[in-house]
């Protein structure tokens, strides 16, 4: 059976934390493996992407594999073919499938029929290439993770679920803050609450993402404003975090929403260090999946 990268919850701790010193080596020395040499990586997207498509693309080619970059529009999935057929296909054409879905049931289903790995490029639930890509970050910023404290502020959305999972196994403290309707279902082993500043106090990580979708219609994207108004990543929630702390967005970033233009672009941040470490993280997740 193949192994897939769905949710995050497929590592062990051990794995993890073997995955993310692999993810610095590889960083050091980009084409330091290359085990997708002579093989295909399929990666198919249903909405458009820049960070997801640039590091999958760029990465895949770094470990000597070719990235087959497909759009669903692009496909018979449009015209009725099944998601059990399309899978044996890719199958027997790729050495991994990623796929970039708005369908849990759709990368559930994709996982189920498709007999070489599958990995999630961002599902509405979860987003864990993005969690390694954090977890990296931090890794860089302040070596072991054990202990350490991430609070994410805003929309308890996908990211903030990886966050809270593959965080949790690193053994970082994971903090959610999120207004009443926007919190997480389940904690997954992070600390939920609705207060922006006692989830900053102290911690070494702030994190937030956008507070609207390019889904949202005019007046869901005016009342998702004025939730999440008290959520903003600025400098003085950063001054209650801990002496060093750094900000992470995933982007893309609406300056002036969800995080100020001063943290997006100043000294306190590693976010473009961030964006970069998508590539690394996700070079060393493909060359455990492909042995």
């Amino acid at each position: 059976m193949p192994r897939h990268f769905l949710t995050g919850e497929e590592l062990s701790a051990p794995e993890l934390h073997a995955l993310l010193d692999r993810a610095l080596a590889l960083k050091a020395t980009p084409l330091g493996a290359r085990p997708l040499e002579g093989r295909t990586m399929a990666l198919l997207f249903e909405h458009p992407s820049t960070r997801t498509r640039t590091s999958f693309e760029a990465g895949v080619h770094e470990l000597g594999g070719h990235p087959m970059v497909l759009r669903a529009n692009e496909l018979q999935l449009t015209r009725g073919e099944s998601v059990r057929d399309t899978a044996l296909v890719f199958s027997r054409h790729a050495a991994v499938i990623g796929l970039r879905t708005g369908s849990e049931e759709r990368l559930r289903e994709l996982a189920a029929h498709a007999e070489v790995p599958v990995v999630n490029m961002l599902s509405p639930d979860h987003h864990p290439c993005q969690a390694l890509a954090d977890l990296m970050t931090m890794r860089e910023a302040f070596g072991e993770l054990e202990g350490r404290v991430l609070a994410y502020v805003g929309d308890g959305n996908n990211v903030a679920r990886s966050l809270a999972i593959v965080g949790s196994l690193a053994g970082v403290e994971v903090r959610v803050a999120a207004p009443a309707g926007f919190q997480l279902a389940d904690a997954h082993g992070a600390v939920l609450t609705h207060d922006p500043t006692e989830a900053a106090a102290g911690a070494d990580v702030l994190y937030t993402d956008v507070w609207v979708s390019m889904g949202d219609d005019e007046a869901e994207a005016a009342a998702r404003r004025e939730a999440l108004a008290p959520f903003r990543l600025d400098d003085a929630l950063l001054d209650r975090a801990a002496p060093g702390a750094i900000a992470l967005h995933c982007l893309p970033a609406h300056p002036g929403e969800e995080i100020t233009e001063e943290v997006l672009y100043g000294g306190r941040q590693r976010i473009w260090d961030q964006a970069e470490n998508r590539r690394h993280a996700q070079k060393a997740l493909l060359e455990l999946l492909v042995g």
